[in-house]
């Protein structure tokens, strides 16, 4: 009897989930997927390493209309990084979807969440907030997202998935995921004045150097 589901398992096991969606989600009940698909943690999935927009792909395997959402902010800054609206740096984050009252209702769960919503159109549209992308996980602003969005690569970004996963592998578990949210900012452009990004760039160099030297 949910009337919102939020998918959060990795896109390895989502055809295992179809059979329970298919039969027990009510018809109306709003399926959010979270999720993003890393090869070397899911295994490879054809489809997807051919272009298909993940949520497209979760969608055909659930047999239900899917929002993409909340998958392009690290999890625990779900917590740390809300604001309130009348905060100058409230993150703003992408949700795409077919049908406009689903994505409707999850803009307004986002905007509870303390968070900008933004409308990024339909799920064909919705490789742009995926892994390796500009606007993934670098917390952008209202007036920052549009641009990252418009600035997705959908060619190169598997590359910098790929790499991006290998590198926090790497990572002892408790480096703080906000000085990777400045890492990330810097990659996407974003806060080059700033020192703090600079610095948070030379701990990253640091813990994988000495992540490398406990390695031997």
């Amino acid at each position: 009897n949910a009337d919102l589901v939020i998918v959060a398992i990795p896109s390895g096991r989502i055809p295992a989930l179809g059979d329970a969606v298919r039969a027990s989600l009510p018809p109306g009940a709003i399926l959010v997927d979270v999720g993003n698909y890393y090869p070397d943690r899911d295994g490879h999935i054809a489809e997807l390493d051919q272009g298909t927009p993940e949520s497209k792909w979760v969608s055909n395997q659930l047999g239900r209309p899917v929002v993409k959402a909340l998958n392009n902010i690290m999890a625990d800054q779900l917590a740390t990084a809300a604001r309130t609206k009348e905060s100058p740096d409230r993150v703003a984050l992408p949700v795409a979807a077919d049908d406009d009252r689903a994505r409707s209702v999850v803009m307004a769960l986002v905007e509870e969440l303390g968070f900008d919503a933004f409308d990024a159109g339909s799920l064909d549209a919705s490789w742009r907030q995926q892994p390796g992308q500009p606007a993934y996980c670098s917390n952008p602003t209202r007036k920052e997202l549009p641009p990252l969005l418009e600035r997705a690569d959908r060619d190169k970004a598997p590359v910098s998935r790929d790499k991006g996963l290998r590198l926090m592998s790497r990572l002892p578990p408790d480096f703080p995921s906000d000085r990777l949210v400045k890492i990330a900012r810097l990659s996407a452009g974003l806060d080059l004045w700033r020192p703090a990004n600079w610095f948070a760039a030379l701990a990253l160099a640091a813990a994988l150097i000495s992540g490398k030297s406990n390695a031997r």
